[in-house]
């Protein structure tokens, strides 16, 4: 009975020693860019054949690195983005404007995919939909 005692405590301290040694992860703050938009979806409604089919995405800086948009880019060629070519400071807005061709009738839902250096979340679609009308 003392051996087995005796190895009890041995094992029980080995795991103990081993567990002291493995380093907790920190909880500091990830550096660097981090996008925030204000919407991701836009609805137009009902639009006019030939109508505005202008929008705006605004997204700001979260983060503590300047956020620079590589790419954006829509799901067909009905659809035109626009965009801050520049590096956005942190705290600070940009924005995505985006162009829908309204000469075709119909009810419509386009992506556009935006590609940035931000740590939250390198890829983000937005989405814009609605209906033309003759």
């Amino acid at each position: 009975m003392k051996k087995f005692f005796l190895l009890s405590l041995f094992v029980s301290m080995a795991f103990t020693m081993i567990n002291a040694q493995v380093a907790e992860p920190q909880d500091q703050p990830m550096n660097g860019p981090k996008i925030s938009f204000t919407e991701q979806e836009h609805n137009y409604g009902t639009l006019q054949k030939g109508g505005d089919g202008n929008c705006e995405f605004t997204f700001t800086n979260e983060g503590n690195e300047p956020l620079i948009l590589s790419n954006v880019k829509a799901s067909c060629g009905c659809t035109t983005p626009s965009w801050t070519k520049e590096p956005i400071m942190p705290g600070k807005s940009g924005s995505i404007k985006v162009r829908y061709n309204t000469n075709n009738v119909g009810g419509f839902t386009k992506t556009i995919t935006v590609t940035s250096n931000a740590i939250n979340s390198p890829r983000v679609v937005l989405k814009i939909k609605g209906k033309v009308e003759q």
